[in-house]
C-alpha cells in the first residue's frame, strides 16, 4: 500500500536554493491541437492528426503542394526564395503536416525546424572544395549493394531508399529519394532477393555481431518486412545486435500510436531478441527539443511499456542546435521520455548543405558544456565520422586540429590501420587568413599536406 503523502514527514532544510523555472523547461511539451494554426490543418480533426494513414496520405512530395500550403503564412519573397532552394537541392521534396505544424511560420526565416527541411536560395553557400557525394565512401565498402561491412563486428543494412521525410542535410542524398536535378540517385529500392545476398554474407562473415538494419528509413518497411529482416537476422547464431533505425518518432510519432501492425511487427523482433537473449533496439533522430511533442512522449511511453530501448543520434547543426543551452535542453528531453542520448554527429561533408555545418571547436565547445547536465548514460558523445571512411571518430581524438585552416585529422586503428583521414571546417566560419588560403588551390592541398604533416610528427 503507497503511503499517504499527508502523513509523511517534512523534507529537511535543502542545501541548494529553489530552482528555477527554466530549468525544468525540458518538461514542457508542446500540446493540443496545434496543427490548426496552419490555415491548410484548420480543419483537421484530433483524431484525423493522430492517424498515421491521413499524416502519409497527406505528406507534401512535390515543391508546388509546399509552397501552395504555405501560402498566407509567409510572404512571396519567401516562396521565392524557397523555390530557388529547392532547385539546387540534392534531396527530394517530403514534409509531413506534423513537421510542417511545428515550424514556427511567424519567423520562418530563422526557424531550426525549417531549416533543416525547406532550402533557402539566400542562404546557400558553395560546396566546400574536398566535399564528395559519398563523403564517408560507404559504396567503396560494400560487399553487396546496400550493405556496409566497415567496422569488425557491425555491418550497416541499406534496407531501402525512401523516407517518411526527406532531411536537407543527409549524409545519404547519393540513395536517398527520387532524383533531383542536382543529384542521380544510386538505387537501394526493396528488393527481397537483394536482401538475401545481404542475409547471405552476413551468414558467411562469422565475426559480424551487430547490424545496423537503416536505409531509407525502416519506418517506411512493412510489418511483413520488419518481420522477415529481424526473423532472417536473429536466426543467425553469431549476430548478437540488432538496430532498427528511423527519423520516425521526431516527423510523425503518429504511426507509432496508430500502425498497430507496424509496432507490433516491431515488438515481436524485440520479444523475439529477448527470447534469444539478443539485443534488439530502435534508433531515431531527433535535433531540436520543439522536436518532441505531447504526441512524441506518448508515442514513446508505447515503446517503453513494451520494454523497447530507444536511443537518439543528433546531427549538430548551424542555427539549429549549435548551443551548449539548445543541445542541454535536447538531452534533457529526449531523457524525460526515455529516449537515450546516444551520439551527436558532426555534421557530415553533404551536398548543398554549408550553411547547416559548424566547426570542429564547436562541438568540443558544446561537449563539455553539457557533460554533467544530465546522468551520463544520458550524455551524448560528439563524434565526427571521419570522410573517406574512416568511420566514427570521438571529435576529442584528433591528432591535429588548426582552428585558422579549419582542417583536423583522425586516425582510426580499428578499422584502417595506417591511413589518416581529414575533417574540414565550413569556410565561411574560418578566420580571414584561412579563408585566403582556401581561395587559392595550390594553397589548398597544401594545407592538407601540412596537417597530414603535424598529424603524423605529433606523439603518440
Amino acid at each position: 500500500m503507497a503511503p499517504d503523502p499527508e502523513l509523511a514527514p517534512p523534507a529537511p532544510p535543502a542545501l541548494k536554493p529553489p530552482v528555477a523555472a527554466e530549468t525544468l523547461a525540458h518538461r514542457d511539451l508542446l500540446g493540443g491541437e496545434f496543427w490548426r494554426s496552419i490555415p491548410a490543418y484548420a480543419q483537421v480533426t484530433r483524431a484525423e492528426f493522430l492517424d498515421h494513414k491521413w499524416q502519409a496520405k497527406h505528406s507534401i512530395t512535390n515543391i508546388a503542394k509546399l509552397l501552395a500550403t504555405l501560402e498566407g503564412l509567409v510572404s512571396e519573397g519567401f516562396i521565392a526564395d524557397a523555390r530557388g532552394g529547392f532547385e539546387r537541392a540534392p534531396m527530394s521534396v517530403r514534409v509531413s503536416p506534423y513537421l510542417l505544424s511545428l515550424i514556427d511560420w511567424r519567423n520562418p526565416s530563422e526557424d531550426p525546424l525549417r531549416l533543416q527541411f525547406i532550402p533557402l536560395a539566400s542562404r546557400l553557400l558553395p560546396d566546400h572544395p574536398r566535399l564528395d557525394l559519398d563523403s564517408l565512401h560507404e559504396r567503396v565498402d560494400m560487399p553487396v549493394p546496400g550493405l556496409t561491412h566497415r567496422y569488425t563486428d557491425k555491418a550497416l543494412f541499406l534496407a531501402l531508399d525512401t523516407c517518411p521525410v526527406y532531411c536537407r542535410f543527409c549524409t545519404r542524398s547519393y540513395a536517398v529519394g527520387i532524383d533531383t536535378e542536382e543529384v542521380s540517385k544510386f538505387q537501394l529500392k526493396v528488393n527481397v532477393d537483394r536482401w538475401e545476398q545481404t542475409f547471405a554474407y552476413i551468414r558467411s562473415r562469422p565475426e559480424l555481431e551487430d547490424i545496423v538494419i537503416s536505409g531509407g528509413d525502416a519506418f517506411q518497411l512493412r510489418p511483413e518486412q520488419i518481420t522477415l529482416i529481424g526473423e532472417s537476422l536473429l536466426s543467425i547464431d553469431h549476430v548478437r545486435r540488432m538496430r532498427y533505425a528511423t527519423k520516425g518518432p521526431a516527423v510523425m510519432p503518429q504511426k507509432i500510436l496508430t500502425d498497430d501492425a507496424w509496432t507490433d511487427a516491431l515488438t515481436r523482433v524485440v520479444e523475439e531478441g529477448r527470447r534469444r537473449h539478443k539485443e534488439v533496439v530502435l534508433h531515431t533522430h531527433f535535433n531540436h527539443p520543439r522536436e518532441i511533442t505531447e504526441i512524441t512522449q506518448a508515442a514513446m511511453d508505447k515503446l517503453f511499456e513494451r520494454g523497447i530501448t530507444v536511443r537518439n543520434q543528433t546531427v549538430l547543426q548551424r542555427r539549429v542546435n549549435d548551443s551548449i543551452a539548445t543541445m542541454g535542453l535536447l538531452v534533457r528531453r529526449l531523457s524525460y521520455v526515455n529516449v537515450h542520448p546516444y551520439y551527436v554527429y558532426m555534421h557530415d561533408l553533404v551536398k548543398g548543405v554549408e550553411d547547416l555545418r559548424t566547426t570542429l571547436q564547436t562541438g568540443l565547445e558544446i561537449e563539455k558544456g553539457i557533460r554533467g547536465a544530465t546522468a551520463g548514460f544520458n550524455t551524448p558523445t560528439v563524434v565526427v565520422d571521419a570522410p573517406g571512411g574512416g568511420g566514427k571518430r570521438d571529435a576529442h581524438s584528433f591528432e591535429h586540429y588548426d582552428r585558422t585552416t579549419g582542417v583536423s585529422v583522425y586516425v582510426a586503428p580499428a578499422v584502417h590501420p595506417g591511413a589518416v583521414y581529414f575533417y574540414f571546417d565550413p569556410i565561411d566560419l574560418l578566420p580571414a587568413a584561412g579563408q585566403a588560403r582556401w581561395a587559392d588551390p595550390i594553397e589548398q592541398a597544401r594545407m592538407v599536406e601540412e596537417a597530414r604533416a603535424a598529424a603524423l610528427a605529433a606523439p603518440h
